[in-house]
């Protein structure tokens, strides 16, 4: 099929699988993946092959970018420990098992220890579309894990694909050096690109362009660390997280509305495309295969796809008790949860494009020329271990967050209501300051300390601001709305500043400054449009 065919079939399943899951009761990217597989088998329409270079380099780092932005860093420092097990232990556990089961199966031992990295990362794509749902710390954690554990996987992917096609030869040492400059070298050319986007943006003064530059971020974190042989997904997290932490002054208002609603649409896309390819897939992957090895592919992937959801299940309920028995501060304690609590970060376990990725750019042959045994075995494997978590988990994780009982987080609520309040504290303590350098008229002023007064009280009483009054249709009037438009995008600043500043102190989330700022930026855009019209 023709590029733009491809394209145009790719969005029309994407759309009609976004509108099918809701009146499913099914999540979506399910409903797009069936789609996917069905039109797959449709004749004319089953020749789509999934390049690994364009999920590994195309949708990846966008995706991993987006999710970094929209992760909380100060929830996640403070939860690290349980991060960095899930993302790197996890991962080395679950290759192990993995590699064990498919050595029994028949596989030669390095193309099993292939199949174990292949089927390590859990799905980011996947599992953003569940996190949402969660509390904000299990939400934290479940983003963080599989913004990471891709770099461990595909670090671990590249030694063992060199082993299996016998260009390479490294012992148990070289590996951990290996992971070692992976980490290090990515957050080394991470925090390098995120400090080169704050230099350029700080000359930009064109929104076009500093979308564009947004755009390219990723890319420009994920290929110069891959490059080096360094991890382009720990690069690009560390990109977008420590982009989280510049001033909000730094970026204008019409920017971040414009960027956000590109990458919300665009993150979408992908997503739903990556489901919809995954599909389309299952003809490629059994295309040519007998019955007899269809059957035996089956078997092994139902096989594979236990070990893999037991490893995970026996992870996540062993390695907080050691971590009970071995760290009993009071502050430890108190970051405890009961064994239901711990089923949802333990069940959610999804695979999904990166390891049929992955398995696809497995060499067809060995450094000799010949083909490489077992490789059709583990694409087999891997696509069954693919449909099995996302179906089985997919569908089920809904009724185990119900019977997790997660509690409330009401922190974040409250955060929430601080910020608003803080930043219509700072904007009244700024009034008559800036009224004074816009020449406001008393009138106006008044007006509007009376509506930041009727705004605080709606905060301390319901928790949400009143609505402002509407104009009046006369001259007059028209012209003191204006003014009182522009004093009001004067006192906006105080009010980034205010609300930023309680980041920096550590009083609010990462996430609510990014709601603040959100709503911050629309009230900003929506009186500067009125005011250049006026």
């Amino acid at each position: 099929m023709r590029g733009l065919e491809i394209v145009v079939l790719v969005g029309v399943l994407v759309f009609v699988g976004g509108v099918l899951g809701p009146r499913l009761r099914v999540p979506a990217p399910l409903v797009q993946l069936a789609l996917g597989v069905v039109v797959g088998f449709v004749p004319g329409l089953g020749d789509v092959e999934l390049p690994p270079e364009v999920v590994l380099f195309l949708f990846l780092p966008a995706l991993l970018y987006w999710e970094s932005l929209n992760t909380s860093l100060r929830e996640a420092r403070a939860n690290m420990r349980v991060i960095t097990l899930q993302a790197v232990g996890l991962v080395l556990v679950t290759t192990a098992t993995v590699a064990v089961a498919a050595h029994w199966l028949g596989l030669s031992w390095p193309m099993a220890w292939v199949l174990g990295a292949v089927l390590a990362p859990t799905d980011a794509t996947a599992v953003a579309a569940v996190a949402g749902r969660l509390p904000r710390r299990v939400s934290t954690m479940l983003r963080a894990e599989s913004l990471i554990n891709d770099g461990t996987a595909l670090a671990l992917y590249a030694v063992a694909v060199g082993i299996a096609v016998g260009e390479l030869e490294i012992g148990p040492g070289g590996v951990a050096l290996r992971l070692l400059f992976s980490y290090a070298g990515g957050i080394a050319v991470g925090l390098a690109v995120a400090g080169l986007v704050v230099l350029v943006r700080r000359r930009l003064h064109d929104v076009r362009l500093e979308n564009v530059l947004g755009v390219l971020t990723p890319f420009l974190a994920y290929l110069p660390a891959e490059q080096l042989h360094a991890s382009g997904v720990v690069s690009v997290v560390v990109c977008g997280l420590a982009l989280t932490q510049v001033p909000a002054t730094l970026i204008r208002a019409h920017t971040r509305v414009q960027s956000r609603a590109f990458w919300g649409l665009t993150s979408y896309l992908l997503n739903g495309s990556l489901f919809v390819l995954v599909g389309l897939q299952l003809h490629v992957v059994v295309d040519g295969r007998t019955g007899a090895e269809l059957l035996s592919g089956t078997r092994a992937a139902l096989l594979v796809a236990l070990v893999v959801i037991l490893t995970r299940l026996a992870w996540g309920n062993t390695t907080p008790y050691v971590i009970r028995a071995l760290d009993r501060r009071p502050a430890q304690r108190l970051r405890r949860v009961g064994f239901r609590q711990r089923q949802p970060l333990a069940w959610a376990g999804f695979r999904g494009a990166v390891s049929l990725a992955a398995a696809l750019a497995i060499p067809a042959t060995d450094a000799e020329g010949e083909p490489l045994a077992g490789r059709d075995l583990v694409l087999l494997v891997t696509f069954g271990v693919i449909v099995v978590t996302l179906v089985v988990q997919g569908l089920s994780l809904p009724a185990v967050v119900r019977w997790a009982r997660l509690p409330d987080d009401p922190g974040e609520g409250q955060e929430h209501r601080l910020a608003q309040q803080e930043a219509a504290l700072a904007a009244l303590a700024a009034l008559e300051t800036r009224a004074a350098e816009l020449r406001v008229p008393d009138t106006v002023v008044a007006r509007l300390r009376a509506d930041f007064d009727d705004r605080l009280h709606s905060l301390e009483v319901a928790g949400h601001l009143l609505d402002g009054a509407e104009e009046d249709g006369d001259r007059d009037a028209v012209e003191a709305a204006a003014t009182e438009r522009r004093l009001r995008l004067a006192l906006l600043q105080d009010k980034r500043r205010a609300v930023s500043r309680l980041r920096r102190e550590h009083r609010i989330d990462d996430l609510v400054l990014v709601r603040i700022q959100s709503q911050l930026d629309a009230e900003e855009v929506r009186l500067s449009g009125v005011v250049e019209e006026d």
